[in-house]
């Protein structure tokens, strides 16, 4: 079962009214970044490649079409016995972008990332929202402790 906007935004703490939906939370843009080397992906471990942040130009991101990692301003935690899923504003989809987000699990906290595909140049300001979480109730043997615990915090 989802769990109501009110819910989600009670995990966050400070959020601006705008950002509280029915069945879930807004996340705003923090930064945009650019991968600058490769990654690696192995079946044992990852690395991850390095990035650049863009310049925003009096607060704003002037996008190309391609791909760049963007960062949350807010910090998430999942609750217990929950499950986060991230979707992108329809705003987005509407503008010729997509979020690619993964699953959050129960534990995770931080300030999450996301692949945002550019097809059309967009402007983006820092603190638009650009994604909705929403959270539902889950079993789960664990919690999660891996490599982006506490990331960009």
């Amino acid at each position: 079962m989802f769990r109501s906007g009110q819910f989600v935004a009670d995990q966050l703490g400070e959020l601006r009214p705008a950002q509280v939906q029915p069945n879930g939370v807004d996340l705003t843009l923090g930064a945009v970044y650019e991968q600058v080397t490769p990654g690696r992906i192995e079946r044992g471990d990852k690395r991850v490649g390095d990035r650049r942040e863009l310049d925003a130009e009096d607060g704003v991101y002037h996008l190309d079409p391609g791909g760049y990692v963007v960062g949350y301003a807010e910090r998430v935690a999942i609750p217990e016995e929950h499950v986060g899923f991230l979707y992108p504003r329809s705003s987005l989809l509407r503008n010729s972008c997509m979020l690619n987000t993964a699953v959050w699990d129960a534990g995770y906290e931080g300030r999450g990332e996301g692949l945002l595909e550019v097809h059309h140049p967009i402007e983006l300001e820092r603190g638009a929202r650009i994604a909705q979480l929403v959270l539902a109730a889950a079993d789960h043997a664990d919690t999660y402790d891996g490599a982006y615990q506490r990331e960009n915090l």
